[in-house]
C-alpha cells in the first residue's frame, strides 16, 4: 500500500510541476506580447518629442490609457534618465505616478545588462517586473515593464488547489486501498500464520518433522487464495520429505565415519604391532644363538614385514587425514594462539631442504614478525603440505621460494616454484579430496591426494583463504590470513 501511495504521489507531483510550469510559461508569453505592444506605443510617443526634451513627464503629457502598474523609463544623453510607475485612475494614465529612484533604476539596468533586451527583475519596494528595452531612431533608450504579480498570484492559487486536492485524494486512496486489501486478502491470514509457525521451528539440527499445514478450508485450489494455501501445503510436504532424507543421509554418514574409523584403526594398530614383533624376532634369530634360519628366509621375511609396516603406516596416515578433515569440517581440532608466520616459514624450509636436496630453496620474510592468531601446529602443517606439493610435482633443479608479507589487513604466505605448472584440466579440482595431479607435473612420489584439501580446510578454519595461480614456469600458492583476531576464534 505504501508503494502504491508513493507511486501515485510521485505521479501527482510530476503532473502538478508540469502543469504549473506550462501555465506559468503561457502566462509569461502572454505578458511578453502585451509588453511588446505597450513598448511600441510608448516608443511612438517618445519619437514625437524632441530628443533633447525626451523625459518621462514630456512624453506622457496629455496621454491617457488604462495600464495599471505600467513601468516607463527614458534615458538620453541630454536629459539623463527618468522613470515612473503608472496607475490608472478613471482611465487616465497620468492619474497617479510613482517616480523610480536611482537605486531602482540601477537594478533595472543591471538586469538588462545580464539578460539582453528582455528580462525579469525584482525591484525593491515595488515587486517583480517583466521589462523590455528598446531604442528609438533618434537614439533615446526607453524601458517598458509590466508587473508579474498577477502571474504569481494565479500560480500560487493553482499550487494551493493542487496540494489540497492531492492530499485529499491520497487520504481517500489510502483508506480505500487499506480496506480493499484487508477484505480481499483476509483468507491469506491462515496461510501467513502457518508459514510463521513453520519458520519458528528449529529446522537446522536434529530430526525434524513439519506437521503444520494450512487448513483445508483455506486451501481450496479453485480460488486464488486457496491456490496459495494448496501450494504452501505441497511445498511443506516436499520440505518435510527432504528433511527426512537429509536426516537419514547424515545418520548413515556419521555411522560410516564412526565404523570405518573404528574398524580401520584397530587392525592397523595390530598389523603395526605384529610387524614390529616379527622384525624384533628376526633380528634375534640372526644372532649367534640362532638356529634353523637361513639367510634367504630371514631376508624375505624381513622384506615382507617391512612392507606390511610401511603400508600400515600409510593407511594410518590416510585415516588420520580423513579424521582431521572431518574434525575441521565440524569446527574442531584448532587450538588458537599467537603465531609468527615468518618463524613458521623458516622452520618449514629448514625441514623441507633435506627431503629434496636436488631442488633450490629460498625464503623471503620481513624483518619484523608477522603475527596472526591461529593454531601453530596446523599452520605448520599447511606450510609443510604446500612445500611437499611443490617438491613432489616439480623436476630436480626447480627453484622453490617461500615468502611472507603483510598486505593491508592480511598476512600472506606464498609458495612459488618455476616448474612446468598445473594442468588447466585439473586446476578446478585441485583442492578437492583425493584429487591427484599425476598428469600435470613430473611427479616422483605418490600421495593420498589429501594434502591440499587439508591445507584448504585449515586455512578456512582460520577465516582465511587459499588461492593458486599457475602458468608454465610460474606457479604460486597464496595463503591469506587475517591479522586481526576473528570474533569467535
Amino acid at each position: 500500500m505504501t508503494a502504491v501511495i508513493g507511486f501515485v504521489s510521485l505521479i501527482l507531483v510530476i503532473v502538478a510541476v508540469i502543469t504549473s510550469a506550462t501555465l506559468g510559461r503561457t502566462m509569461e508569453d502572454q505578458l511578453d506580447v502585451r509588453l511588446k505592444g505597450y513598448s511600441a506605443t510608448l516608443k511612438d510617443w517618445v519619437e514625437r518629442v524632441p530628443p533633447e526634451a525626451a523625459t518621462v513627464d514630456n512624453v506622457l503629457a496629455g496621454k491617457t490609457a488604462q495600464v495599471p502598474g505600467l513601468l516607463f523609463a527614458v534615458s538620453n544623453s541630454a536629459s539623463g534618465t527618468s522613470g515612473v510607475i503608472l496607475s490608472s485612475t478613471d482611465g487616465e494614465l497620468g492619474g497617479s505616478t510613482r517616480n523610480l529612484s536611482s537605486e531602482q533604476i540601477g537594478e533595472i539596468s543591471e538586469a538588462l545588462s545580464q539578460g539582453g533586451h528582455l528580462a525579469t527583475v525584482a525591484i525593491a519596494d515595488v515587486g517583480s517586473y517583466r521589462i523590455l528595452v528598446s531604442t528609438t531612431d533618434t537614439g533615446v533608450v526607453l524601458v517598458t515593464g509590466l508587473p508579474r504579480d498577477e502571474i504569481q498570484n494565479q500560480l500560487a492559487t493553482l499550487l494551493t488547489v493542487i496540494v489540497l486536492a492531492t492530499l485529499g485524494g491520497l487520504i481517500l486512496l489510502a483508506l480505500t486501498t487499506a480496506i480493499t486489501i484487508r477484505v480481499g486478502l483476509r483468507p491469506l491470514r491462515a496461510v501467513a500464520a502457518t508459514a510463521t509457525r513453520v519458520a519458528n521451528q528449529p529446522l537446522d539440527r536434529g530430526e525434524v518433522e513439519i506437521t503444520e499445514r494450512v487448513p483445508a478450508s483455506e486451501a481450496d485450489p479453485r480460488t486464488e487464495t486457496g491456490l496459495v494455501g494448496a501450494a504452501l501445503n505441497k511445498l511443506l510436504d516436499h520440505v518435510n520429505d527432504s528433511l527426512s532424507a537429509r536426516q537419514r543421509n547424515e545418520e548413515r554418514m556419521r555411522q560410516f565415519v564412526a565404523d570405518a574409523s573404528h574398524e580401520l584403526r584397530t587392525p592397523l594398530a595390530s598389523i603395526r604391532g605384529y610387524s614390529e614383533l616379527s622384525l624384533r624376532a628376526l633380528r634375534q634369530a640372526q644372532g649367534p644363538s640362532s638356529e634353523g634360519h637361513g639367510p634367504g628366509a630371514i631376508e624375505g621375511t624381513t622384506t615382507s614385514l617391512e612392507r606390511i609396516q610401511a603400508q600400515s603406516l600409510r593407511m594410518t596416515r590416510l585415516v588420520e587425514d580423513l579424521l582431521l578433515l572431518a574434525r575441521l569440517d565440524e569446527g574442531r581440532e584448532l587450538v588458537y594462539g599467537t603465531v609468527d608466520l615468518a618463524q613458521l616459514a623458516l622452520e618449514g624450509v629448514s625441514d623441507a631442504q633435506p627431503t629434496a636436496p636436488d631442488h633450490g630453496w629460498s625464503i623471503e620474510v620481513p624483518d619484523e614478525p608477522v603475527v596472526v592468531v591461529g593454531d601453530a601446529g596446523r599452520l605448520h602443517q599447511v606450510v609443510t603440505n604446500l612445500l611437499a606439493n611443490a617438491r613432489s610435482h616439480t623436476p630436480p633443479g626447480t627453484e622453490i621460494t617461500l615468502s611472507v608479507a603483510r598486505e593491508g589487513e592480511e598476512a600472506v604466505l606464498r609458495v612459488h616454484d618455476d616448474g612446468p605448472g598445473i594442468d588447466p584440466a585439473v586446476r578446478e579440482e585441485l583442492f578437492a579430496r583425493f584429487a591427484r595431479g599425476d598428469s600435470s607435473r613430473a611427479r616422483q612420489t605418490g600421495g593420498t591426494g589429501l594434502g591440499l584439501a587439508i591445507a584448504k580446510a585449515i586455512v578456512e578454519g582460520h577465516h582465511g583463504r587459499i588461492e593458486v595461480s599457475s602458468a608454465p614456469g610460474d606457479t604460486t600458492f597464496a595463503v591469506h590470513l587475517p591479522l586481526s583476531p576473528v570474533v569467535g576464534a
